[in-house]
This record gives structure tokens, sequence and C-alpha cells, in this order.
């Protein structure tokens, strides 16, 4: 049976490296790109890390019955939407085919009830949040136009979101500590490994 790999965490976790190491690392697992109305930040390329989209398309998709999961955040700049669609790239009809996906704890639910939980398996990214803190103002310091306030108000969010009542809730029982990157890619990818060989 194909396998969603799902990666989430909060903000700061270094999720979009580990995403980025695990496509190079394992190209079995095909990529799926999710949708934001947010705007496209400095080095983001579209389809890569998002399809930079409007809310047009958005409520097309769900006109059309293909809208899979949506989120929406009201930030300092607005709300922004981000939404995985049933635009053609799942296909659980192909054997041996698992994709790669990273989102959110919202999100990872909202595939778990669309999909069956079986095909949805959690990959939970933790670091500490001072680090956390730390990594997220320097990366903030190198955009053009930094956005100091919705980074705050992310940080905070991510407590709410993934406090440990909502993990519990999700099943999420296994995490994996990013401290150490080459540490960590070898754990998930021994993971992932393991379960293509039980299938």
């Amino acid at each position: 049976m194909s396998k969603i790999y799902y990666l989430m965490g909060k903000s700061s976790t270094g999720k979009d490296t580990i995403y980025k190491e695990l496509r190079k690392r394992m190209p079995q697992l095909k990529n799926v790109t999710i949708y934001t109305t947010r705007p496209r930040r400095e080095g983001e390329k579209e389809g890569e890390e998002y399809f930079f989209t409007d809310e047009t398309e958005l409520e097309k998709f769900k006109t059309e019955g293909r809208l899979i999961e949506e989120r929406a955040y009201n930030t300092v700049y607005g709300i922004w939407h981000y939404f995985t669609a049933d635009d053609g790239q799942f296909n659980f009809e192909q054997k041996n085919q698992d994709y790669l996906m990273i989102g959110t704890l919202e999100s990872y639910e909202k595939l778990k009830t669309y999909f069956g939980n079986e095909k949805v398996v959690p990959l939970y990214i933790e670091v500490e949040d001072g680090e956390r803190l730390t990594r997220a103002l320097a990366r903030e310091k190198t955009q053009k136009e930094p956005k100091y306030a919705e980074m705050c108000r992310r940080f905070l969010a991510d407590s709410k979101d993934f406090s440990e009542e909502n993990l519990a809730h999700a099943g999420i029982t296994e995490r994996y500590e990013n401290t150490d990157l080459e540490d960590i890619l070898e754990k998930i990818c021994k993971k992932i490994l393991k379960k293509q060989s039980q299938l």
C-alpha cells in the first residue's frame, strides 16, 4: 500500500532543509507540492516550496470538489491560505509509489481523514524553543523586507498548534530531535526504508 510520509513541526525546526535533503536521498518518494496565497519569500521558487496562487484558484478547487485540506492564517499582512488539492499529484493505484509532504499538524490530520489513517505516516521534528527563536530571527534578517511581527506571531501560534494535547490527539508518539542534520536524516531514512520493507 502506498504511503504519504508527512514531515511537520514548529516553525524554524529545519523542516524545509530536512525535506530538501530527503528528496535528494530518497528520490523514489514523489514530491507533493501544496498551494499558498502568501507572498513568495526571497529565494523561493514556484512549484518547489509551494505553488503560489490566489483566492480565485482556491475557490475554483472548492467549487470543483477537489480541495483536500485548507488552512487560513490571519497574519499581520492579511489572511494567508495554505491548501492541498486533488490536482493529479496523488495516484494510489500506482503500485509502490510513496509520497513525501511537508505541512502542519492540522493538515496532517485532514489528510488522514481524507485518505485514511493507514496511508499517512507522521515525521514530527522538534527543536528546543530558544534555539528555534534564534534560527527564526537569523532567517528573517536575510529577507529584503523582514517581517518580524509575523515571525513572532508564528512562533507564539506554534505553542498552541503543536501543544502536547494536540500531538497526543493526533497520535504523534515518535519524535525526531533536530540537533544534528546528518543524524536526523539517517534516522528518518531508516524509518521509511523499514516501512517500505514491510509492504
